[in-house]
């Protein structure tokens, strides 16, 4: 019985030690709020790990530690359960996938803590569970507002690209199924060229678009991409080879992006409300901590931008 005690003790001091050079604290006292995000070094992401942490800074009886999953869904697991294990209060997650968060789901119901999933929805073909929340965007509505614009755009006809993001997020799946509801439903006339994952990248956004100028040329006529980062690696792409007759339309709304609409070299993005997501993940905890019952998932709407409304986003 020594022994296990001993060699559990040791795992224990080995996951805590991975929240060293990777973890964020806010607040003073009250209740504690364990914080997973899936990369730190995800732009978007950024935006919304700091708005739910300025939400935690601005309350009385909350403090916050955020952490680094790195991408890595095992690692984001063994930080739930060593957050469960320094008796957090409640959790915030986003996803690394969204296909495997039965273990985290599982770890907080057996803690009877309450834990919020933000931005990347774990439960979007399911019921959700008792005393776990939801809060971000239709993403399927995402992908529809990007290409009705396309196709008004490309007056109903020519080729598209799709750059989806990792294949096991719920976001560059419905964003893309997004795209291709409208194709058919609207624009029949507007083929799919190609459809490859650029994993939310900005690189592989380039070298992917690289690969299509080859071999779609002049049949190439519009890029959508499942986020910002992507888009403006296709952007780059086109300017090096001196095309700029294809459309460009990327997803979130991050300072670069609303900077190249601005300019022309991207046609639109969808602004993801990152600050409404980070503050309303934070916000529906503290309500259930504070003895509230908040609705179990809560839409943050998307919104095109184009350079005819940029001006009300800057």
């Amino acid at each position: 019985m020594r022994k296990l005690v001993m060699v559990m003790l040791v795992m224990v001091i080995a996951v805590t030690g991975a929240f060293a050079g990777g973890q964020q604290e806010s607040g003073d006292s009250g209740y504690k709020i364990g914080y997973v995000s899936n990369n730190f070094n995800d732009t978007f992401q950024t935006y919304i790990n700091a708005a739910a942490e300025a939400y935690v800074d601005a309350q009385d009886g909350l403090t916050i530690s955020l952490v680094d999953a790195q991408e890595d869904v095992i690692r984001q697991q063994d930080l739930v359960n060593t957050f469960v294990a320094q008796g957090v209060d409640a959790l915030i997650v986003v996803p690394v996938d969204t296909s495997a968060m039965d273990a985290i789901t599982r770890a907080a119901k057996e803690a009877g803590i309450p834990l919020c999933y933000i931005n990347r929805n774990p439960y979007a073909d399911k019921s959700i569970p008792e005393n776990v929340y939801y809060v971000g965007s239709q993403e399927i509505i995402a992908g529809q507002q990007q290409m009705n614009y396309m196709g008004e755009l490309m007056n109903g006809e020519g080729g598209v690209a799709i750059l989806m993001g990792k294949l096991d997020n719920e976001g560059a799946i419905k964003r893309t199924e997004g795209n291709e509801s409208i194709i058919t439903d609207k624009y029949p006339n507007i083929k799919i060229l190609a459809k490859e994952t650029g994993n939310w990248q900005r690189d592989q956004g380039l070298t992917l678009t690289e690969n299509w100028l080859t071999t779609y040329g002049d049949k190439l006529n519009g890029i959508l991409a499942n986020n910002d980062e992507m888009a403006l690696g296709a952007v780059k792409a086109l300017e090096a080879a001196g095309r700029t007759d294809v459309f460009v339309m990327g997803v979130d709304a991050i300072p670069d992006a609303k900077g190249a609409v601005g300019n022309g070299s991207l046609t639109a993005t969808v602004l993801q409300d990152a600050e409404g997501q980070g503050r309303g993940g934070a916000e529906v905890i503290h309500k259930v901590l504070t003895g509230q019952a908040p609705e179990a998932v809560t839409w943050v709407p998307f919104v095109l931008i184009t350079p005819e409304n940029l001006a009300d986003f800057q």
